[in-house]
């Protein structure tokens, strides 16, 4: 078979000399093999070809994300950076509302929010892009840790507030009638007896019918007669605090009625043991008498 050969004659259509001659076998085979490499290499490279310009596309593409990318986070470094001021901001503003309200401080250790994790840096086998985005996504947790934390210390805030605003709306702290002073608190002459003897609160004397109101927020304890003060109305405010207003002339409430601060009680009058129209007005804080003066922000 090595020395097979073809023969290929050529018969003209007109007459002419006919032509022959003969192709080895072997050549044929060589040649066809190497038509079949010829196109195989063609295809290989044409492969390359077009596969080189797919990730060069691909890689410009990259490039161009990564640009985008790093610009947005650029854009998200600088809002944590600004929200980071705004909630120092908030934080002084807090601490000076604790300071002037007088409230309960916060231990700045406290604040810090330390947490823990693996030693491992997650920054150090992976891209700048890659590692600014993990930063980014820890100042975002840290900031929404923070956020959390003083939410709750401005809720402990307002809570504070109100409930020292409602303290205060239930502490007397207003003249309850109009008049002057005809008597005050402590040791001071009776005026039936002649001696030093120990006046719970302070008179004020002024005409009969003269309106008398509540010092502050509370419900009406009870509203009659009471020993040596005569016509009596008492409220209880809460907190510990306690009113009493003696000798009125009539009342404009009753018991268990809720008042507020300046609403009208009463009527000054002369009823009980008394040498003339005037209110007795007492100030008691956890069952004891104190000093009514230290409760009268408008005399």
């Amino acid at each position: 078979m090595a020395n097979e050969k073809i023969t290929v004659m050529i018969v003209p259509r007109s007459s002419g000399e006919l032509k022959q001659f003969s192709i080895p076998v072997r050549l044929l085979w060589a040649t066809g093999v190497l038509g079949v490499l010829f196109v195989l290499v063609n295809l290989f490279l044409l492969a390359d070809y077009f596969d080189k310009r797919v990730d060069k596309a691909k890689f410009q593409r990259m490039v161009q994300e990564n640009k985008f990318l790093t610009a947005q986070f650029e854009g998200l470094t600088q809002t944590i950076s600004d929200l980071k001021g705004d909630f120092n901001l908030l934080v002084a503003k807090e601490k000076v509302i604790r300071t002037i309200f007088d409230l309960p401080e916060i231990d700045p250790e406290a604040r810090m929010l330390g947490v823990g994790g693996p030693a491992d840096s997650p920054f150090d086998s992976v891209s700048a892009t890659t590692a600014t985005a993990l930063g980014i996504s820890l100042d975002v947790d840290e900031l929404l840790r923070l956020a959390r934390f003083e939410q709750d210390r401005y809720q402990e805030v307002y809570d504070l507030l109100t409930k020292r605003r409602d303290q205060m709306d239930h502490t007397p702290s207003i003249m309850p009638t109009r008049g002057y002073i005809s008597r005050g608190f402590g040791a001071s002459v009776d005026p039936f007896t002649g001696l030093d003897q120990f006046h719970s609160g302070v008179d004020i004397a002024n005409g009969i019918g003269t309106p008398v109101y509540a010092t502050a927020n509370g419900r009406v304890a009870s509203a009659g007669l009471y020993n040596g003060l005569g016509n009596t109305i008492e409220i209880e405010h809460g907190f510990g605090y306690r009113t009493r207003f003696g000798h009125l002339s009539r009342f404009n409430v009753k018991a268990g009625q809720t008042v507020r601060r300046g609403d009208l009680i009463g009527y000054m009058g002369n009823s009980g043991y008394s040498t003339g129209p005037h209110l007795h007005y007492e100030v008691l804080k956890g069952g004891s008498q104190v000093n009514p003066y230290k409760y009268i922000v408008n005399m």
